[in-house]
């Protein structure tokens, strides 16, 4: 039988002290009865002697202390999981809110989870396509990789986060494939967005969509990415899947932390965010990866808006130490239309040479990848010596460049939020743009593959 405890003596913001608990565990459930005859759900933050401060989703607005109980329910918060879930929209507690049926769970597990053991770890080695050129060709992304976007506020990640979750695929393999999207702090607007957006193209139909928004509390939106990892733990080691995780907004997240970390009275880190968001976002990136001897896989893109657009804000510059890598969208390319506005110049995938070749994708790959980088680079070198200095200063190679850079940004990189792209027809877009290049400028690709490749449409 369950204690009751009628002891509540302090209310700060979603916190609740309760006195004289006996056995109570962090991170524990409670049930909390107001005075009204309505329940609403806790968790235990912290423990010191016979006190625990609980922290309560549904906030402590209208808490009447004397005729308030609380019931411990001796276990953790816990996501009841199925493949079922597949096709399915779920509130940030795990809670069906698309008017289906409630899940019958195979089995309930503890959405804490823990990181990869790294002994367990197997090397992400396999490609894993999306379907946008500035990905696949330049940054490719590899399954059981970590792969954050930094995008600022205002610019089209969501649109991003869609096309991603709509077009990646595994290929050569008939291998089970599934999204597991989270969203903390969104709107209701980006909420149906994206419901609209799985629904209308089917993507639905492999996705488990987690939606919380931005009235609802600041402990759901922290509980919000665990119950997506859950589910795609459960998906990938359980079921052999391989699972695709897209968390947005990790900023919206990290803000719910230091709202919980104030409320606590808690000493403040950098910018006010608690001296532990470094550990806390790493036990939620270092959930994705491959185990030996399990064929199923997690893959992470997580989503960030940079404050300011500043990149050496806390939570872009500490995702930047945990994941494998990052991709930049442009505001300057947003302002010239560009969709996706992918700056490739700072973005960086630091697997791709794991995920690219001969058997994976194509040979010429790496090769036309190192080459199309260093062009464009230059070609941003010119076209500033050509505003400063004009273009007689520019040699004829130069101008080349400068030409290939404006169409690199015109065909390349603005390929549209509904153009699936497969890598083939990407790397076929790489060799026809390198035209615009001389022959003798292209000294990172190997002379086999120019006599081979360029000028040939090979889409194979």
């Amino acid at each position: 039988m369950l204690k009751e405890y009628k002891s509540v003596q302090e209310v700060v913001g979603p916190l609740m002290m309760v006195e004289g608990v006996e056995g109570i565990k962090y991170e524990e459930i409670c049930d909390i009865k107001m005075h009204t005859g309505e329940i609403r759900r806790g968790r235990v933050l912290e423990i010191s002697e016979d006190k625990a401060m609980v922290q309560v989703f549904e906030g402590t607005a209208g808490v009447n202390l004397p005729e308030t109980t609380v019931r411990f329910l001796g276990h953790s918060l816990e996501l009841g999981v199925s493949e079922d879930m597949i096709g399915r929209v779920f509130n940030g507690l795990g809670e069906p809110i698309d008017d289906g049926p409630k899940i019958m769970p195979e089995k309930r597990l503890d959405i804490n989870g823990s990181p990869i053991n790294p002994f367990s770890r197997d090397y992400p080695s396999e490609f894993i396509q999306t379907g946008i050129s500035c990905i696949d060709g330049l940054n490719t992304l590899v399954r059981g990789q970590k792969l954050p976007i930094f995008s600022g506020s205002g610019l089209p990640h969501n649109q991003v986060a869609a096309q991603i979750a709509r077009q990646s695929k595994v290929l050569g393999k008939d291998e089970k494939f599934a999204v597991v999207f989270g969203a903390m702090g969104i709107t209701f607007e980006e909420a149906q967005f994206f419901i609209d957006n799985f629904t209308e193209t089917g993507a639905i139909d492999r996705a488990v969509l987690f939606m919380n928004l931005a009235d609802d509390p600041a402990i759901e939106r922290i509980a919000t990415p665990k119950m997506a990892l859950t589910c795609a733990e459960y998906l990938a080691f359980e079921k052999g899947m391989q699972v695709l995780v897209i968390l947005t907004d990790m900023t919206n997240y990290a803000e719910a932390l230091r709202e919980i970390s104030a409320a606590r009275k808690e000493v403040p880190g950098r910018r006010g965010y608690p001296g532990y968001l470094y550990t806390d976002l790493a036990g939620i990136y270092e959930r994705a990866g491959r185990i030996k001897g399990n064929t199923g896989s997690i893959t992470q893109i997580p989503i960030l808006t940079m404050p300011e657009d500043d990149i050496t804000h806390p939570i872009p510059d500490l995702t930047g130490y945990i994941t494998e890598g990052q991709i930049i969208l442009s505001r300057e390319l947003y302002k010239k239309g560009i969709e996706p506005p992918i700056n490739i110049v700072p973005s960086l995938s630091r697997l791709k040479d794991k995920g690219i070749g001969d058997g994976k994708t194509r040979e010429d790959h790496a090769d036309t990848m190192n080459q199309i980088y260093a062009a464009y680079t230059s070609g941003i070198s010119a076209r500033e010596l050509q505003v400063i200095l004009g273009d007689s200063a520019l040699s004829e190679a130069d101008k080349a460049f400068a030409k290939f850079a404006e169409a690199f940004d015109a065909e390349y990189v603005n390929q549209g939020y509904d153009n699936d792209r497969s890598i083939f027809e990407t790397l076929a877009l790489g060799w026809k743009l390198l035209e615009i290049v001389p022959r003798s400028e292209l000294k990172r690709i190997k002379e086999v593959y120019i006599d081979k490749y360029l000028g040939k449409d090979i889409r194979e």
